[in-house]
């Protein structure tokens, strides 16, 4: 499904500055062959990681070259990080990333029960007007497709240098009741790469938090 077909109301940009003609090129090539088809029969014996909001993804990117025996999925609606994601993957002769290009919501109802081994939802945007914070990701809704994707020995990481993010998360999930919290939030994942956001919250004076969620 193309970000213009889906049936939430997004939030947020879709297009930044114009595309490079390489870029535009990768676009029209390289996207056909790595696009995800959630409508596709998974193979249930697979490891499959999911990043939500890639951003010009390093990390999913990062991941892929690691764990080859994984299928990486990574959803992102906002063209010139789709495009970015792309360049690595031909520079770097990438194979096991699948992309959805669109809003990750779709790619969450579409996909089968316990099917993920790993949810990644890394610097997402803050929202940070009171107002506005319906728009978080992070809320019951989506913790529910989480749960019902994440296999029993799963893991739901979510990363930010927003204290009143980080909060909002951990009430969340309180509220949803069925996601324990494992390791030590000042402690990255591993194999973790920084990412320009983290780099840029760090450059700012902000820490990040890394909260690691296990579903009950």
């Amino acid at each position: 499904m193309s970000p213009a077909e889906t049936p939430h109301r997004f939030y947020g940009r879709r297009k930044g500055k114009a595309l490079r003609r390489r870029h535009s090129g990768l676009m029209e090539e390289l996207l056909p062959q790595f696009r995800f088809d959630a409508a596709a029969a998974l193979d249930p014996s697979r490891r499959r990681w999911l990043e939500i909001g890639f951003g010009g993804g390093e990390h999913l990117a990062h991941q892929a070259a690691l764990n080859p025996h994984v299928e990486m999925i990574g959803a992102e609606a906002f063209i010139n990080g789709v495009a970015k994601l792309l360049s690595l993957i031909d520079a770097s002769a990438l194979k096991n990333i699948r992309i959805h290009f669109g809003d990750a919501r779709d790619a969450l109802t579409a996909l089968p029960d316990a099917c993920l081994d790993r949810i990644y939802l890394l610097y997402p945007d803050p929202w940070p007007k009171a107002r506005h914070n319906k728009r978080r990701l992070v809320n019951q809704s989506t913790l529910a497709e989480f749960h019902r994707l994440l296999k029993p020995d799963g893991v739901f990481i979510f990363a930010s240098d927003i204290d009143d993010y980080v909060a909002w998360t951990l009430a969340e999930i309180a509220a949803f009741a069925r996601f324990a919290e494992h390791g030590e939030r000042t402690e990255p994942p591993e194999n973790w790469i920084e990412t320009r956001y983290e780099a840029k919250a760090r450059r700012e004076g902000r820490g990040s938090a890394y909260l690691k969620f296990r579903p009950l």
